[in-house]
């Protein structure tokens, strides 16, 4: 079975994308209403400026922030490791696992088309990333 590659994955997706002057309030209630972990920054030209993920709105709060004062673009990560179109489901799934990230934006001449979470690959992909690493593994 040929690989699934990624802009097939995120062909008809609508990627939760905000300016970087939104508010972490503003982000956070965001990713609430559209049942998302993540919400991409990006400038008028979709140009990817970060993410900004749950983890980092526990940070903000761990260190004292006010969500509702505080740009999305002050506690985001910036410049996040993207992949292409072109990139197969098990190059997403081997960065999401390779570098413990949980959300992989997908960029197409550098403007966002998308975002794929482990969550966005079949019970097949899955598995195949599952038997890789274990060989991986057992080769060390």
């Amino acid at each position: 079975m040929p690989q699934r590659t990624l802009g097939e994955i995120v062909r008809d997706q609508d990627p939760l994308i905000l300016a970087p002057t939104a508010t972490v309030s503003e982000a956070c209630a965001a990713m609430y209403r559209r049942h998302v972990g993540a919400v991409l920054i990006a400038n008028a030209d979709r140009q990817l400026q970060g993410i900004f993920t749950g983890r980092d709105a526990v940070r903000l709060l761990a260190e004292g922030l006010d969500a509702k004062a505080t740009a999305v673009s002050a506690v985001m990560t910036r410049n996040p490791t993207t992949l292409g179109r072109k990139a197969t489901a098990m190059d997403a799934l081997l960065l999401l696992n390779d570098c413990g990230f949980r959300h992989v934006p997908i960029v197409d001449h550098g403007q966002v088309v998308g975002i794929v979470s482990r969550y966005d690959f079949r019970a097949r992909e899955q598995a195949r990333m599952d038997d890789e690493s274990g060989f991986m593994e057992v080769m060390r």
